[in-house]
């Protein structure tokens, strides 16, 4: 099947102007996430999908592929639909993968791109982890401080996702025995077939998308089944750069677990 990684990446961000061409342990956060993408099996291409001339020139520069898209794009998704309609082709799989995901096991969209494959009933895919219940504690006590980063979800016996949320999801009224916890944190990166792309692009934003501001729920809101696809990180620190202070603990992370690639 053809399978095509899509980067969004936009120079203009609010909290961290000029973001993928912030450098980061000598390559620029951009060029780390390309060379991720390109080290996830089973995948046909890699682009780069930006408004930005900047952006163009830099994915230039170290070798990659780019697509320019409209500066009137309000999101990630929106970005990924219009750059592979300009591709020339149509891919059967396509992976929105976000450009700040600087720390991305490539084995995680791996698992993505081999259930599409595997299952020909599966039109959307998302990756989850286990937490441990020293990872559930730590994710507990982050959001009592207010902080709203890390998104849990539930799924069904099928793996199909039942709710995602920006709470800590299902309530542990009992825990089970041994380390782990019933909790999974949800990982952000989809792998869409193209009809399944094309038909969440058409749908009206959802009441719950706008209270707990996940576009996820979109689709699940108008009854389009997202399976979970359950990984491991392999001891890994996944990290995502939202503003300049995030460089230097994912440095230190690089520093401490070496290179992915």
């Amino acid at each position: 099947m053809d399978t095509t990684i899509v980067i969004p990446a936009r120079y203009g961000s609010s909290r961290f102007p000029g973001k993928p061409l912030a450098p980061i342990a000598g390559k620029s956060l951009l060029e780390r996430v390309w060379r991720l993408a390109g080290a996830v099996q089973g995948v046909n291409r890699v682009v780069v999908a930006t408004d930005d001339s900047r952006v163009a020139e830099h994915v230039s520069s170290f070798g990659g592929r780019y697509v320019m898209t409209s500066s009137e794009c309000l999101n990630g998704s929106e970005r990924v639909w219009e750059a592979v309609q300009k591709l020339g082709d149509r891919p059967e799989i396509i992976v929105n993968m976000q450009g700040d995901a600087v720390l991305m096991p490539p084995w995680v969209i791996g698992a993505l791109v081999e259930e599409m494959k595997r299952d020909s009933s599966v039109k959307i895919a998302t990756p989850a982890t286990q937490l441990s219940k020293i990872q559930y504690q730590a994710m507990a006590s982050s959001k009592g401080a207010g902080i709203v980063s890390g998104t849990t979800v539930t799924f069904s016996q099928s793996k199909d996702a039942l709710y995602f949320s920006k709470t800590i999801i299902p309530f542990t009224r009992s825990m089970p025995e041994g380390d782990m916890s019933p909790i999974y944190q949800h990982i952000g990166v989809y792998a869409y077939r193209w009809e399944a792309l094309q038909a969440y692009m058409e749908l009206p934003v959802g009441r719950l998308e706008q209270v707990e501001q996940l576009e996820q729920l979109r689709a699940l809101e108008h009854g389009m089944p997202i399976r979970v696809v359950e990984v491991s990180l392999r001891g890994r620190t996944m990290w995502s750069v939202d503003n300049p202070q995030d460089v230097a603990r994912v440095e230190e992370v690089i520093r401490s677990e070496g290179e992915l690639v």
